[in-house]
Parts: C-alpha cells; structure tokens; sequence
C-alpha cells in the first residue's frame, strides 16, 4: 500500500467523482481507476460503489477514508518535521465558547512561545459539536464537558479517547442588573438548585455537556426548570440575559468577555455539590496523536494550571495531575 494510493483515495471519496478527482490530481482517469482496484484487490473489499451522481464509499470505504485521512495527515507531519530542525506540524484543538474565552489567548501564546513552527488550529463550538468532531477524527484535542461520556467509556472499556480531568467549575446563575432602577432585584451571594423551580431560565439544548450537568442537578433535586429560551450560542445566551429575556446557569468564564461584566451582570453562586461542571481534556490515543499534538496537549494542560492556581480563571478548582 502507498501514500499516493491513500491520496487518490481520498481525494475520490471528496469529490464523490472518479472524473473530477482525475483533473484535480492531473492523473489521467484510467490510471484511478487503477490504482484504486489495486487498492481494493489488497484488502479484499470494495471501497467504493457507483451512484447516480457518480461514486461513494461503501461502508468499508467510510471506515478506511477516515483512517487514510490521518495517516495522511501524520504522514505530511512527518515530512515538515523532518525538513526542520524543530518541531513542527499542525495541531487542532477545540473549546467550548466559555472555555476558550479564558484559556484560548494564553494557550495561543504559549504554543507560539515554545513551539513556533507547530501551527495551531483552534476551533471554537459547543461542546456537543465538539464531541462529534472528536469523533470524526477531526479534532486532536478538545476540552469536554460531561461526565456521563467518561463513564460510559470506562464501562465499555472502549479505546476511543484518551481522558485526563483538569478542573472543576463553579456554576452561577447570572442575570441582568436593573441599570435603570437602583431598587430592582438583587441576587443573594449563593443558591440551591432547588431555589430555581420559578426562575425563567436560558440554556443550551440536551446534547451539550452543561445541559447534562444542569439536567443531573435538577432531578436530583426534583425541580422542574422553567426554560424559556433553548439557544445553542453562548453569544446570544448572554446578549439574551443582558437584555432581560431571562436569567442563565453558566460558569463564570461566560462573562469573561464583557470587560464591563460587573455593570451588566450580577450572580450567585450554586452551592449544591452535582452543580459543578467537570472540565476534561479528551484526545485522540496516544498512538493516533503526532508529536506536535502530544506537545499541545502538555502546553494546554500548563496553561490551565496556571490560570487556575493564579486566579485568572474565579471559580476553578484544579483537579488534574501535578507535574
């Protein structure tokens, strides 16, 4: 089997056409065609399958692809690292929006200052997204929410992702402040979740790892929350809470963005101990991951160290492995 096979295939599975994968790699269509027999004559499967439209991968062929693109990937890491003295490549890492609005800049800087030539790809999404493109392989690393992925994952036994917990976060209900009227409603310092029965409440939707945190606390507790707005867009949670559609349950990274926070918002604190979110840094297995990307992951992890133990990131706890 050959790189230049890896890549004809792929490159067919992309463009989902035989004829157009020959003009995009200037290889003449019989050639292709050719050398794709002779990839599936070695392993003994077909890979791919005429539609209408053209030609798609069989189920075989999805698995292999998805595989073929990281080898691919590896592969092109290699070449660069081996063209220069230090160590390069290209690393992707993904956040969740209240994530990346505290650690995303130190972790950008950091990667610059110790790995220059290593380019970073970061990608900012809600964490449900996230877990899918992790999934995908299309991720290296990722910074994920909810617990119930890492049990279920110790339960099976499954080899999927590699996972290492960070830190812990408080949650607060946060809500506009009343700038017009001094005498409006001021929050207590700390609530229950059981004080949030009434409360009308902007969330994300179920497949995302606050939500599930949030949804653990609220039956365990047997409040039935009042959501009045389900939006999957940590910008438009806030800008709905700033303009007083309702209060939210986020960590306090949410309003990291808002250097006048204070003036917009206020908060208290929810003290019941299943209200807290888990913060775990989830990668592809050691053995999927290149040298750039076992570099990253110790830089992410440093980073988040330090923001948590200077105080930079309020509301933390650091659970992860000292050095």
């Amino acid at each position: 089997m050959e790189l230049r096979q890896l890549r004809y295939f792929v490159r067919i599975v992309e463009l989902g056409s035989m004829s157009r994968a020959a003009l995009d790699l200037d290889v003449v269509q019989s050639a292709l065609s050719q050398q794709v027999t002779r990839l599936e004559g070695e392993l003994a499967t077909r890979l791919l399958q005429r539609t209408p439209r053209g030609v798609a991968p069989t189920e075989a062929g999805l698995a292999f692809f998805r595989e073929a693109q990281l080898t691919l990937r590896h592969a092109d890491q290699a070449v660069r690292a081996a063209q220069q003295a230090r160590l390069s490549g290209t690393v992707t890492v993904g956040l969740a929006p209240t994530t990346a609005g505290v650690l995303g800049l130190p972790l950008m800087q950091a990667m610059r200052a110790r790995y220059p030539d290593v380019r970073l790809h970061m990608v900012e999404s809600m964490s449900g997204h996230l877990t899918a493109m992790l999934n995908a392989r299309e991720l290296d690393l990722a910074v994920l929410f909810d617990t119930r992925l890492h049990q279920a994952q110790q339960a099976t036994g499954a080899r999927r992702w590699a996972m290492a917990p960070l830190l812990e976060e408080d949650l607060f209900l946060i809500c506009a402040r009343d700038r017009g009227n001094p005498g409006g409603r001021h929050l207590p310092g700390t609530l229950t979740v059981a004080e949030l029965g009434q409360e009308p409440l902007i969330l994300p939707t179920g497949p995302h790892g606050l939500r599930s945190t949030l949804d653990t606390a609220f039956a365990r507790d047997r409040v039935a929350p009042h959501v009045v707005l389900e939006v999957d867009s940590l910008a438009m949670v806030m800008a709905a809470v700033d303009a007083g559609l309702g209060s939210t349950v986020q960590p306090w990274a949410a309003m990291g963005r808002y250097p006048d926070a204070a003036e917009r918002f206020q908060c208290a604190r929810l003290t019941d101990a299943p209200a807290r979110r888990v913060n775990l840094l989830c990668s592809l297995p050691d053995e999927e991951l290149s040298p750039a990307a076992l570099a990253a992951r110790v830089v992410l992890t440093d980073c988040v160290r330090e923001l948590v133990i200077s105080g930079q990131w309020f509301g933390t706890t650091w659970i992860g492995t000292s050095p």
